[in-house]
């Protein structure tokens, strides 16, 4: 069984759309958090990834944008979530109210979360990979630090894909994973988009400047 794994969208349809044209053929999709932030098209990834019927679970600025509070986010952050709320339907918010902070999937083979399985908002980086992260499951599936890695260990695989919509790994290609299960393997890819054209689309939505600039360098 061969799952497209994604994360970190944040609002970015074209980084978006590139991944979804890039991936191969693949049993399932899913989606590790925030569908929304930063970039300027929040309501067409939802509903991208609604209508790729991909098992979604809440980032955190998915639940900036329903719940209107976000403590400690900066000015870029809070400009997207800001953004969100005033662009997206009630339809697409109360989707997004209802992600679960974690899904175990596939029998439970597969266990998707967006920080760490113990709190949904800790940042866990490459250097943290253990082991003792999983819980019976063969894979984790961890996003919210937009950098992609993964480790493979006797007890089973622990991954970030990297972000879709922000990559932070000095990369600025979108980044994504294709985890097959059966063969215990994981397949990280990465895929070039027009930045040019998101920058062009941050600056006419009123955004922040740099939530597009930054995407060129990858960070």
């Amino acid at each position: 069984m061969k799952i497209g794994v994604i994360s970190d969208v944040h609002g970015n349809i074209v980084a978006l759309d590139a991944v979804l044209e890039d991936m191969p053929d693949v049993d399932e999709l899913v989606c590790a958090g925030d569908v929304v932030g930063y970039n300027p098209w929040p309501g067409e990834c939802v509903d991208t990834i609604r209508d790729a019927d991909a098992p979604t679970i809440e980032g955190n600025h998915d639940r900036a944008v329903v719940t209107g509070q976000y403590p400690g986010f900066n000015d870029m952050a809070a400009a997207g979530v800001e953004y969100a709320r005033e662009q997206l339907t009630d339809e697409q918010i109360e989707w997004l109210a209802a992600l679960p902070t974690e899904r175990t999937l596939f029998g439970g083979r597969v266990k998707l979360v967006h920080g760490h399985p113990d709190d949904p908002d800790h940042y866990t980086r490459p250097s943290e990979f253990s082991p003792d992260l999983l819980d019976g499951e063969d894979v984790l599936i961890m996003g919210h630090t937009h950098v992609q890695h993964h480790e493979i260990y006797d007890d089973g695989i622990v991954l970030n894909p990297g972000s879709v919509g922000q990559p932070r790994d000095r990369d600025h290609r979108a980044a994504y994973s294709i985890v097959d299960l059966d063969e215990r393997t994981v397949d990280e890819r990465r895929v070039e988009y027009d930045t040019d054209a998101v920058i062009h689309e941050v600056v006419e939505a009123g955004l922040p400047q740099q939530i597009g600039f930054r995407l060129t360098q990858g960070r």
